[in-house]
């Protein structure tokens, strides 16, 4: 499940249109505050609307826990069901747009930012959309932001609309945005943040066309490879959980334990007071990481409401249970895990904007650095032969070949590292005698300039770069000398 948080009209109801390719139940677009509840979008047979209240009894959904929110928020939350291929890989949650004010507090009519903390807690990845031109990050928005707290590892921010602004504006737009989160996102991590315009409509500021498919293309990526690593997740989440039930165990036995025959309202009162100091205690005793306990106001509101006389005793066994658990049968699950996963075939997001983003001559980088050429008739190599075979020939070649001692010294004139020309060498080196032809000398010349110009090279050498006297077909050489001619 992927989450969308955001303000209004920053769009987040737009992204999924522009992932699916389609329309949905239930959406709304415009500048004006449209989505009014939670809409998970999840794959349907037949396009329709299930209703909050049917959707939390349904055992097939996740949502059955969300029952606890009341019908204020059941009757703002649907499931929006469509027959589309990307659906059947993940499912996304659109939520309203955070307002400013007393207006988001109070007028939904629950707890905004329980809700939003219950999903991020459940969902692999949570996507923050900033608009360009509406990058302030109001109170409101910031708390939206702390009830993903614990969650960093899920988080990815998006500045979306990012065409509609020129270079020199969008630096400006990026460095705010920066500084903005840095305030909220108590991480020493810096966030990543893609830029872009996700929408199917022309961009209004070309300038930044490379920079926008490039950002696209890592965030699709990211997107992508979450049905692959959904198991780990789940068993991250299970450690997460086992972590924190074994810290409550000892937070609650502990102030079970405090608690004296008499005058107990006051010594509860004294013990929620004190409940920081409790904290490191028993941080010290059990070599607990602070890390590992939860939000000390939360608590404090919580026990509030409980009688510590009642709290169960520390049962040692149970800890026992659970360290032996973290450390066997987890590393146990890990290694299943991973058989199932070569076995399988790999699972990633397809259809909508996936399918286009990759194949094609409107794939990001087709055309470019070593696929330069790649539906060309001709050697893209020949363009540059003639400069190559003048520096070739002053090499002094022995039998029409170069030694790796003569070619070293031209090839280290390019200033790149040992390792990158060792590659080189080893790519245009196509017969293996540790030798170059006029060919090869001049195939390694030209990935020289492909690296140069900041492409990164190819394990192996693609089928339209082999020199043509090298190649199986003898078809290629007649092109290629009927071309010289």
């Amino acid at each position: 499940m992927v989450l969308l948080v955001g303000q209004y009209s920053t769009g987040k109801t737009t992204f999924i249109r522009y992932l699916l390719e389609q329309d949905f139940p239930g959406m709304r677009i415009g500048p004006e505050p449209t989505t009014d509840g939670f809409i998970a979008v999840m794959y349907g047979e037949s396009e329709g609307v299930v209703p909050g209240n049917a959707l939390v009894v349904d055992p097939k959904r996740p949502f059955r826990k969300l029952n606890a929110f009341g019908n204020a928020f059941l009757n703002r939350f649907i499931c929006s069901q469509v027959p589309n291929q990307v659906l059947q890989s993940i499912s996304i949650i659109d939520t309203p747009g955070i307002l400013s004010g007393e207006k988001q507090r109070i007028s939904r009519g629950y707890d905004f930012s329980e809700v939003l903390r219950w999903f991020g807690e459940r969902v692999d990845r949570i996507i923050l959309l900033f608009d360009a031109h509406k990058l302030d990050i109001s109170d409101e928005f910031s708390e939206a932001i702390k009830a993903f707290r614990g969650q960093d590892d899920k988080i990815r921010v998006v500045l979306n609309k990012a065409d509609q602004v020129d270079t020199q504006q969008l630096m400006r737009v990026y460095g705010a945005l920066m500084w903005s989160l840095g305030k909220v996102i108590n991480t020493p991590e810096v966030a990543r943040v893609f830029l872009g315009s996700f929408w199917a409509k022309p961009l209004q500021n070309t300038d930044n066309r490379r920079l926008f498919e490039a950002e696209a293309q890592d965030l699709f990526r990211d997107i992508q490879a979450l049905p692959r690593n959904a198991a780990l997740r789940k068993l991250n989440d299970l450690i997460k959980r086992a972590r924190l039930a074994k810290v409550h165990a000892y937070i609650i036995s502990y102030l079970k334990k405090e608690m004296p025959l008499f005058g107990k309202e006051k010594k509860k009162e004294e013990l929620i007071t004190h409940l920081p100091e409790i904290y490191q205690l028993l941080q010290q005793e059990h070599h607990i990481s602070p890390g590992d306990f939860p939000n000390v106001s939360k608590m404090q509101e919580q026990l509030v409401h409980y009688n510590f006389s009642k709290f169960p005793s520390l049962k040692i066994k149970l800890i026992e249970a659970v360290d032996k658990m973290l450390s066997n049968k987890i590393s146990h699950l890990m290694n299943m895990i991973r058989e199932e996963e070569g076995k399988q075939p790999s699972q990633m997001v397809t259809g909508g904007a996936f399918d286009g983003s990759e194949d094609g001559p409107f794939g990001h980088g087709y055309g470019e650095g070593i696929s330069a050429g790649a539906d060309a008739e001709d050697w893209i190599v020949s363009r540059d032969k003639h400069r190559y075979d003048e520096i070739f020939y002053t090499l002094m070649p022995i039998n029409g070949k170069v030694t790796g001692v003569n070619a070293k010294k031209e090839m280290m004139n390019s200033r790149l590292p040992n390792t990158v020309l060792g590659k080189i060498w080893k790519l245009a080196d196509c017969d293996r005698d540790g030798m170059l032809d006029d060919e090869e000398f001049a195939l390694a010349q030209y990935l020289i300039k492909v690296k140069l110009e900041g492409y990164e090279l190819p394990s192996e050498l693609p089928p339209h770069l082999v020199p043509p006297s090298h190649r199986k077909n003898p078809t290629a050489d007649i092109l290629y000398n009927h071309q010289d001619d």
